[in-house]
């Protein structure tokens, strides 16, 4: 059984950085991309980044493009995202996906209708 643990969710002021990962445990397919997606209260959740299963290939949502980074590491089985320049909407519960059928370019949500998420942490961000 394929979990997913978040971890370094905080508080932090707008303009600030913040590095929220998730270790994997459990085998997931050999070619599973992973993901990260987010949702702020009274809203849906929403994209963020996704990272193909072999690191080369991501896509971001254009409101964080540029200011964040995906990554991973398959060896250790766990996947970041570094968020540069927070932004107060950037505040939200912030979830970790696997198994999400993207290869490279441009991620659509219907390649996440099978993922596998994890419980979420909290990036709050202060003005």
């Amino acid at each position: 059984q394929v979990q997913l643990v978040e971890s370094g969710g905080g508080l932090v002021q707008a303009g600030g950085s913040l590095k929220v990962s998730c270790a994997v445990s459990g085998r997931t397919s050999s070619r599973s991309a992973m993901g990260w997606f987010r949702q702020a209260p009274g809203k849906e959740r929403e994209f963020v980044a996704v990272i193909s299963w072999n690191g080369r290939d991501n896509d971001y949502a254009e409101s964080v493009f540029g200011r964040f980074t995906i990554s991973r590491d398959n060896a250790q089985n766990t996947m970041t995202l570094h968020m540069n320049r927070l932004k107060p909407e950037d505040a939200a519960v912030y979830y970790c996906a696997a198994e999400i059928a993207y290869w490279r370019g441009r991620f659509s949500s219907n390649m996440a209708k099978n993922a596998i998420w994890g419980q979420g942490t909290q990036v709050t961000v202060s003005s």
